[in-house]
C-alpha cells in the first residue's frame, strides 16, 4: 500500500482469532511459522487452501532474497515475480497478457499482468486485483505478497473446479503501486469507454495478513461490498470501513473512472484502537503491521488466520458474482476434421474446425490455437464464426521445422469455451542439419520458453553467471524446497548424435559426504543423471549427457533441485545447449 498514515490511539491487548459464526473465540498466532488456519467455508464456494497461498508467499520471498531483498517495480525481483505468477496462470488455462506501462510509471518499471478466465458473459466482467511490487526497502510479503498470492491461488482454484460461469472474471497484478498507483492508473486509462462499462465492479486486496490487523472493507456499505461483507459477517468478524487505505491503493484508479470498487485490507501503519483490540484481539496502540515498508516484511510477518479468512472471502465473492450452478443457456460444440495431418517441412496442412449450437441460441465463437512449435504458424479463415458454421484452419511449417509430432490445442471462445486437439506430424528428411535446439539456454532473454519455477532465472545477488549476466539459481534456501525448470524440444530424425551440455556451479553449507540435496536432469520421465551437495566445487563445471536415444522424439528436458530441511545447497545453472549433428 502506498502512502503513510498518522492515525494513533491508546490501549493494550493480545492478538486472538475472532470467532466464527458457529464457534467460540480461539487463540491464533500473530506471527511465526506459516500454518493453515481454520475458517468456515463459503456456502457456494470451495475452500481455498491457505497453505498453497503461503507456498506462493515463500516463493515471492525467495525471489526477493535473490534480488537484493526487494521486488521493487523497476528491479529483476519484480520481473521474476511476474514470471512466476504468469507461468502458473498459463498452465491453468488463463488468457494471460503482460501490459508494459509505457507512460506514468517509474523508469524501468515492469509490466502489469492481466489474466482472464475464458468463460462467461463478456459483457459482464468482475475484476480482482492487487499490486505485485514491493518497496525498495524489503520483500513486501504482507505488502503486498499477501494480496497477490491470495488472488493467484483463488484463480488456480477457479480453474481447478471449472464451474459454469455467468460472468467473466479478470485478475490484475499491478506494477509501480508503491510509486503512486501508476500501473493501475495506466491500465484504467488504456480502457475504452465501452471496456470500462463492461467492468461491473473491481475488488482490491492490499495487505490482507497484517500481524496485528483488523478486518477492513473498502466502501463497506456499498452494493459492491455486500458479498465481501456477508462472508466476514458469517464469521462474526464485524468488519469496519477501511479509512486508512482510502485513496492509497489501486482501487482508487478504478474509483476515479466511475467503476464500483471494494476490497479487503487488514491495516498498515495506523494503530489499533482499544475497541478494535477488544473486538478482534491484538495489541492496542500498536501498528496493524509493525513491519510496514521495512525489510522485516517477510514470511514471518504473516497472520495466517487473517490470510485464510481473506482468501476464502475472495473466493466466496467471486462465486456469488460470476459462477452459476446452471448449464449455460447458450452452448456449442467444437471439433477438428481431420484431427491430424502429416506434412514435409516447408509445406502446409488444413483442417475444418466445425461448431454446432448444442443449447439455446447461436453465439459468436472466436478461434485460436496453442502449442505450435517454432517456425509453425496457425491461421483461421474466418477467425470467428457463428456457432453452427465452420472455419478452415491452416497450419504452415517452415523449411527448418524439426521433424516430429506436435499436438495443437484449438480453442473456441464464446460465452463458454471449448477445445479440440489437432496433431501435426512433420516428416523427417533423412538428413540432419547440425544445430543447437535449446532456446534461451543462457537465460539472457527473459524466462521464455522455460516453464516451471522461472523466478529462479535472473541476475541474482550472491551468485554469478558463467557468461553474460543472467543464470538460473535452483535451491539455496536452507529448508525443504524444490525448484524445477523445463523446456520441450524435438530432436530431429536423421541425426546421428544428440548431446546435452550445461554449466553447473554447486555450492553448499553441508559438511558431510552424504547426498542431502540433489540435482536431477530428466528427459521426459527418465532421470539421466543425479548430482548432489557432495559434488560441490568452487566454480562452474561443464556437464555432458548423451541424448542420442531420443533422436526423432519430442521430449521435455527438466532440471530439478531438491533440498532437505537442513543446510543450503545452491545449484546454479547456465549456458545449457542441446547440439545435434
Amino acid at each position: 500500500m502506498a502512502g503513510i498514515s498518522l492515525v494513533a490511539t491508546l490501549g493494550a491487548a493480545g492478538l486472538t482469532a475472532a470467532p466464527t459464526a458457529s464457534a467460540a473465540p480461539q487463540a491464533a498466532p500473530a506471527t511465526g511459522p506459516l500454518v493453515r488456519a481454520i475458517s468456515a467455508p463459503a456456502a457456494d464456494a470451495p475452500d481455498v487452501d491457505v497453505t498453497k497461498v503461503q507456498a506462493h508467499l515463500t516463493e515471492l520471498n525467495a525471489i526477493a532474497s535473490r534480488n537484493g531483498g526487494t521486488r521493487k517495480s523497476s528491479g529483476q525481483g519484480y520481473r521474476d515475480s511476474v514470471a512466476y505468477v504468469k507461468n502458473k496462470l498459463q498452465a491453468a488455462g488463463y488468457t494471460v497478457t503482460e501490459q508494459p506501462c509505457t507512460s506514468g510509471c517509474a523508469t524501468g518499471a515492469g509490466p502489469n499482468l492481466i489474466a482472464e478466465w475464458p468463460q462467461g458473459d463478456t459483457a459482464k466482467v468482475y475484476m480482482f486485483g492487487s499490486h505485485l511490487d514491493s518497496v525498495a526497502a524489503g520483500p513486501g510479503i504482507n505488502d503486498n505478497g499477501s494480496g497477490s498470492a491470495a488472488l493467484l491461488e483463488t484463480a488456480l482454484t477457479l480453474a481447478e473446479h471449472h464451474p459454469a460461469m455467468a460472468a467473466r472474471v479478470r485478475f490484475g497484478w499491478w506494477t509501480d503501486e508503491e510509486q503512486g498507483l501508476n500501473g493501475s492508473d495506466f491500465y484504467v486509462n488504456s480502457l475504452s469507454s465501452a471496456e470500462r462499462t463492461r467492468i461491473k465492479a473491481y475488488y482490491n486486496f492490499d495487505m490482507i495478513a497484517s500481524t496485528n490487523g483488523g478486518y477492513f472493507i473498502n466502501h463497506l456499505t456499498s452494493a459492491a461490498a455486500q458479498p465481501m461483507k456477508a462472508y466476514w459477517d458469517s464469521l462474526g468478524l464485524q468488519p469496519e470501513e477501511n479509512t486508512e487505505g482510502a485513496g492509497r491503493s489501486d482501487d482508487y484508479s478504478f474509483e476515479q473512472a466511475g467503476i464500483p470498487t471494494s476490497g479487503y485490507a487488514m491495516g498498515a501503519s495506523a494503530r489499533k484502537t482499544a475497541a478494535q483490540a477488544a473486538k478482534w484481539g491484538g495489541t492496542a496502540n500498536r501498528a496493524y503491521d509493525s513491519c510496514y515498508h521495512q525489510s522485516c516484511d517477510t514470511t514471518s510477518n504473516i497472520n495466517s488466520t487473517g490470510l485464510n479468512r481473506s482468501v476464502d472471502g475472495i473466493a466466496s465473492t467471486l462465486w456469488k458474482l460470476a459462477v452459476t450452478d446452471s448449464t449455460p443457456a447458450n452452448d456449442f460444440s467444437l471439433s477438428a476434421s481431420p484431427a491430424g495431418g502429416t506434412v514435409d517441412p516447408g509445406t502446409s496442412a488444413t483442417t475444418t474446425i466445425a461448431t454446432a449450437t448444442t443449447s439455446g441460441s447461436a453465439q459468436t465463437v472466436q478461434l485460436s490455437a496453442a502449442g505450435a512449435p517454432a517456425g509453425v504458424t496457425v491461421s483461421f479463415s474466418p477467425g470467428s464464426v457463428t456457432s453452427g458454421n465452420s472455419s478452415t484452419m491452416t497450419v504452415a511449417t517452415a523449411a527448418g521445422t524439426a521433424p516430429g509430432s506436435y499436438p495443437l490445442t484449438v480453442t473456441g471462445t464464446g460465452s463458454v469455451s471449448h477445445t479440440a486437439t489437432y496433431t501435426l506430424t512433420v516428416r523427417g528428411t533423412g538428413s540432419c542439419s547440425g544445430q543447437q535446439l535449446l532456446t534461451n539456454g543462457g537465460f539472457e532473454t527473459g524466462t521464455s520458453p522455460w516453464t516451471g519455477d522461472t523466478g529462479a532465472i535472473g541476475s541474482h545477488a550472491g551468485q554469478s553467471a558463467h557468461s553474460g549476466s543472467r543464470f538460473a539459481w535452483l535451491g539455496g534456501y536452507g529448508y525443504s524446497a524444490t525448484d524445477s525448470l523445463a523446456q520441450t524440444v524435438t530432436v530431429p530424425a536423421g541425426c546421428a548424435k544428440a548431446t546435452l551440455t550445461y554449466w553447473l556451479h554447486i555450492d553448499t553449507d553441508e559438511t558431510d559426504r552424504v547426498a542431502y540435496d540433489t540435482f536431477k536432469v530428466k528427459a521426459g520421465s527418465t532421470t539421466l543423471t543425479t548430482l548432489s551437495n557432495t559434488d560441490a566445487a568452487s566454480g562452474y563445471v561443464q556437464r555432458t549427457l548423451d541424448l542420442t536415444p531420443y533422436i526423432g522424439q519430442r521430449i521435455a528436458l527438466t532440471f530439478t533441485a531438491t533440498e532437505d530441511s537442513g543446510l543450503q545447497t545452491s545449484f546454479v545453472l547456465d549456458d545449457a545447449a542441446l547440439q545435434v549433428n
